[in-house]
């Protein structure tokens, strides 16, 4: 049975605020958990069920973390899954590092994305392309938020993100030479860009797409084409639909 103050802890990290005075979040259920246990995150404890925990004894034992048996019930009580019979886990953050395209690496960069499901569909859609990076607005919501987390589906563990001010960000490290392409409804036909060896692929607010700030800086427009009547695209649809075009050239 977890402890009063366990339990308190845990149900914390479900709010920004104490994600960021603790420095921690959470990571919920049996595959997002044995991913992260493969990564490098530094993992502070494991709640685990009696069950996740006989499956996964070696696993387990060997690393230097707290782990801690609980009902599925109580797993449920401190997390944000309505239904979770293996585990989950506290995880350090890690520091807001600097990211940039390096020769040959295109980076995917977020405008005002709000949706916490939208950023983890957007973050295991980068993994899946093979996309590394991913530079964030300051208004865009928290890269550790359960569920962004859930939604990434182990995907946080491969893809870095970073925040920062965008403006700021493309005026002071930008390279003449390199292309940035940010999805416009005037833009070019996708199906027809031929993508530059290094770029960033910019994909802006569900609702108002790329901002003024940040549309000054993109070298390309483009656009999906539309050839039915639905009114527009869901920002991980998109974005999904860019990438596999720049894959494809």
């Amino acid at each position: 049975m977890l402890s009063k103050n366990i339990l308190k802890y845990l149900t914390s990290l479900q709010q920004k605020k104490y994600r960021q005075e603790y420095g921690a979040f959470l990571v919920e259920g049996a595959k997002s958990v044995l991913e992260l246990l493969a990564s490098d995150f530094e993992v502070e404890m494991v709640v685990a069920t009696d069950k996740f925990y006989k499956e996964n004894t070696r696993s387990l034992e060997k690393q230097p973390f707290r782990v801690e048996i609980a009902t599925p019930d109580e797993l449920v009580r401190a997390g944000t899954l309505q239904s979770n019979d293996a585990a989950l886990a506290v995880v350090k953050t890690k520091s807001n590092d600097f990211l940039y395209a390096e020769e040959g690496e295109y980076v995917l960069v977020l405008d005002d994305i709000r949706d916490p499901g939208n950023l983890g569909t957007m973050i295991r859609i980068a993994d899946w392309y093979g996309i590394r990076k991913m530079v964030c607005s300051l208004t865009t919501t928290d890269w550790y938020n359960p569920k962004v987390v859930a939604a990434s589906k182990g995907s946080f563990t491969r893809v870095q993100g970073f925040y920062t001010d965008l403006g700021a960000y493309f005026e002071g490290h930008l390279a003449s030479e390199v292309s940035v392409y940010g999805t416009f409804l005037e833009g070019k036909n996708i199906h027809q860009i031929t993508f530059a060896k290094t770029g960033y692929i910019v994909m802006g607010n569900e609702s108002n797409g790329i901002g003024s700030e940040v549309e000054k800086f993109v070298t390309d427009k483009v656009t999906i084409p539309r050839f039915g009547e639905a009114e527009s695209l869901n920002v991980g649809i998109a974005t999904a639909i860019v990438l596999d075009n720049w894959r494809r050239k």
